[in-house]
Protein backbone atom coordinates (compact mmCIF):
# COMPACT_ATOMS: atom_id res chain seq x y z
CA UNK A 1 0.00 0.00 0.00
CA UNK A 2 2.96 2.13 0.93
CA UNK A 3 5.23 1.49 -2.35
CA UNK A 4 2.26 1.05 -4.73
CA UNK A 5 3.10 -2.34 -5.21
CA UNK A 6 3.82 -5.79 -3.66
CA UNK A 7 7.49 -6.38 -5.22
CA UNK A 8 7.33 -10.33 -3.35
CA UNK A 9 7.55 -13.33 -5.94
CA UNK A 10 5.19 -15.29 -3.51
CA UNK A 11 2.07 -13.09 -4.24
CA UNK A 12 -1.00 -14.95 -3.46
CA UNK A 13 0.14 -15.57 0.07
CA UNK A 14 -2.01 -13.43 2.92
CA UNK A 15 0.43 -12.43 5.83
CA UNK A 16 3.34 -13.71 4.40
CA UNK A 17 6.52 -11.96 4.21
CA UNK A 18 7.53 -9.12 1.63
CA UNK A 19 10.12 -10.60 -0.02
CA UNK A 20 12.46 -9.89 -3.05
CA UNK A 21 13.70 -6.70 -1.59
CA UNK A 22 16.82 -5.16 -1.61
CA UNK A 23 18.09 -3.27 1.26
CA UNK A 24 17.96 0.29 -0.37
CA UNK A 25 14.16 -0.86 -1.35
CA UNK A 26 14.06 -1.40 2.37
CA UNK A 27 15.25 2.20 2.95
CA UNK A 28 12.96 3.82 0.77
CA UNK A 29 10.09 2.29 2.02
CA UNK A 30 11.13 2.91 6.07
CA UNK A 31 11.42 6.84 4.61
CA UNK A 32 7.89 6.97 3.08
CA UNK A 33 6.55 5.27 6.50
CA UNK A 34 8.10 7.53 8.45
CA UNK A 35 6.87 9.98 6.90
CA UNK A 36 3.41 8.73 6.86
CA UNK A 37 3.37 7.45 10.20
CA UNK A 38 5.43 10.36 12.13
CA UNK A 39 6.94 7.46 13.63
CA UNK A 40 10.64 6.34 13.45
CA UNK A 41 11.05 3.08 11.77
CA UNK A 42 14.46 1.31 10.76
CA UNK A 43 16.36 -1.77 10.41
CA UNK A 44 17.72 -3.44 13.53
CA UNK A 45 21.59 -3.93 14.17
CA UNK A 46 22.83 -7.33 14.08
CA UNK A 47 23.13 -7.36 17.10
CA UNK A 48 19.81 -6.31 18.26
CA UNK A 49 18.62 -9.00 15.45
CA UNK A 50 20.42 -11.35 17.18
CA UNK A 51 19.29 -10.56 21.05
CA UNK A 52 15.74 -10.53 19.60
CA UNK A 53 16.56 -13.97 17.99
CA UNK A 54 18.16 -15.69 20.86
CA UNK A 55 14.79 -14.34 22.59
CA UNK A 56 16.47 -11.66 24.62
CA UNK A 57 19.11 -14.66 25.88
CA UNK A 58 22.74 -13.79 25.82
CA UNK A 59 24.90 -16.13 23.64
CA UNK A 60 26.94 -17.30 26.55
CA UNK A 61 23.82 -17.98 28.46
CA UNK A 62 23.13 -22.24 28.91
CA UNK A 63 19.14 -21.54 27.62
CA UNK A 64 20.69 -20.27 24.22
CA UNK A 65 18.77 -22.05 21.45
CA UNK A 66 20.40 -23.20 18.10
CA UNK A 67 17.21 -21.86 16.22
CA UNK A 68 15.30 -18.63 17.57
CA UNK A 69 13.07 -20.71 19.95
CA UNK A 70 13.83 -24.05 19.88
CA UNK A 71 16.85 -26.42 18.96
CA UNK A 72 14.57 -28.45 16.63
CA UNK A 73 14.31 -26.29 13.56
CA UNK A 74 11.01 -27.74 12.55
CA UNK A 75 9.69 -26.11 15.44
CA UNK A 76 10.26 -22.79 14.09
CA UNK A 77 11.31 -22.49 10.86
CA UNK A 78 10.06 -23.02 7.02
CA UNK A 79 13.59 -24.02 5.53
CA UNK A 80 14.64 -26.38 2.49
CA UNK A 81 13.21 -29.57 3.92
CA UNK A 82 9.84 -28.27 4.47
CA UNK A 83 8.93 -25.01 2.85
CA UNK A 84 7.53 -26.89 -0.16
CA UNK A 85 9.95 -24.17 -2.03
CA UNK A 86 7.81 -20.81 -0.98
CA UNK A 87 7.39 -18.60 1.97
CA UNK A 88 4.75 -18.77 4.37
CA UNK A 89 2.15 -17.31 6.48
CA UNK A 90 4.12 -15.78 9.22
CA UNK A 91 3.13 -16.79 12.87
CA UNK A 92 2.16 -20.71 11.98
CA UNK A 93 5.41 -22.23 13.42
CA UNK A 94 6.62 -22.16 17.47
CA UNK A 95 7.50 -18.03 18.60
CA UNK A 96 10.75 -17.74 20.58
CA UNK A 97 11.14 -17.03 23.99
CA UNK A 98 9.96 -12.86 22.93
CA UNK A 99 7.01 -14.33 21.15
CA UNK A 100 9.04 -13.32 17.68
CA UNK A 101 8.22 -15.51 14.95
CA UNK A 102 9.79 -16.34 11.98
CA UNK A 103 13.41 -15.40 12.95
CA UNK A 104 14.66 -18.57 11.66
CA UNK A 105 14.16 -19.36 8.19
CA UNK A 106 11.02 -17.92 5.92
CA UNK A 107 13.01 -14.88 4.71
CA UNK A 108 16.45 -13.83 5.40
CA UNK A 109 16.60 -10.68 6.94
CA UNK A 110 18.17 -7.47 6.13
CA UNK A 111 19.93 -5.96 8.99
CA UNK A 112 21.33 -2.25 8.92
CA UNK A 113 24.89 -3.18 9.62
CA UNK A 114 27.89 -3.19 7.03
CA UNK A 115 28.99 -7.04 6.81
CA UNK A 116 32.25 -7.90 8.31
CA UNK A 117 34.03 -8.86 11.49
CA UNK A 118 33.45 -7.52 14.36
CA UNK A 119 36.22 -5.61 16.80
CA UNK A 120 37.40 -7.97 19.58
CA UNK A 121 36.98 -5.08 22.15
CA UNK A 122 33.28 -4.98 22.47
CA UNK A 123 31.03 -7.91 23.60
CA UNK A 124 28.14 -5.91 24.66
CA UNK A 125 26.10 -4.39 21.33
CA UNK A 126 29.33 -4.83 19.21
CA UNK A 127 29.12 -2.76 16.11
CA UNK A 128 30.47 -4.29 13.10
CA UNK A 129 32.58 -1.97 10.01
CA UNK A 130 31.99 1.91 9.53
CA UNK A 131 31.65 1.05 5.91
CA UNK A 132 31.73 -1.66 3.34
CA UNK A 133 30.32 -3.29 0.25
CA UNK A 134 27.81 -5.71 2.04
CA UNK A 135 24.72 -5.29 4.32
CA UNK A 136 24.05 -7.99 6.74
CA UNK A 137 21.32 -10.76 6.29
CA UNK A 138 20.10 -13.10 9.49
CA UNK A 139 18.04 -16.01 9.87
CA UNK A 140 17.77 -17.72 6.80
CA UNK A 141 15.03 -18.66 4.58
CA UNK A 142 12.58 -21.01 2.95
CA UNK A 143 15.17 -22.58 0.64
CA UNK A 144 18.18 -22.52 2.23
CA UNK A 145 19.37 -26.12 4.76
CA UNK A 146 19.21 -25.96 8.35
CA UNK A 147 22.83 -24.85 9.04
CA UNK A 148 22.27 -21.34 7.46
CA UNK A 149 18.95 -21.02 9.79
CA UNK A 150 20.82 -20.88 13.16
CA UNK A 151 20.72 -17.99 15.27
CA UNK A 152 24.19 -17.68 14.84
CA UNK A 153 24.60 -17.54 10.87
CA UNK A 154 25.66 -14.73 9.30
CA UNK A 155 25.71 -13.27 5.83
CA UNK A 156 26.03 -10.32 3.67
CA UNK A 157 24.93 -9.12 0.28
CA UNK A 158 25.26 -5.54 -2.15
CA UNK A 159 22.31 -3.58 -1.00
CA UNK A 160 21.04 -3.12 -4.50
CA UNK A 161 20.72 -6.80 -4.20
CA UNK A 162 17.43 -8.93 -3.65
CA UNK A 163 16.25 -12.29 -4.03
CA UNK A 164 13.07 -14.39 -3.05
CA UNK A 165 14.65 -14.88 0.14
CA UNK A 166 15.58 -12.18 1.05
CA UNK A 167 12.66 -9.65 3.43
CA UNK A 168 12.95 -7.45 6.51
CA UNK A 169 11.82 -6.68 10.03
CA UNK A 170 11.49 -3.40 11.65
CA UNK A 171 12.09 -2.07 14.84
CA UNK A 172 10.65 1.04 16.30
CA UNK A 173 12.85 3.84 17.69
CA UNK A 174 10.46 5.29 19.73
Amino acid sequence: EIMGDNPSYFKNCDNCPVEQVSWNDIHEFIGKLNRLTGKKYRLPTEAEWEFAARGGVSTSSAAATKYAGSNNIAEVAWYDSNSGSKTHPVGRKKPNELGLYDMSGNVWEWCSDWYGSYSSSSRINPQGPSSGSYRVLRGGGWSYFALRCRVAHRCGNAPFNYYRSHGFRLVSSQ
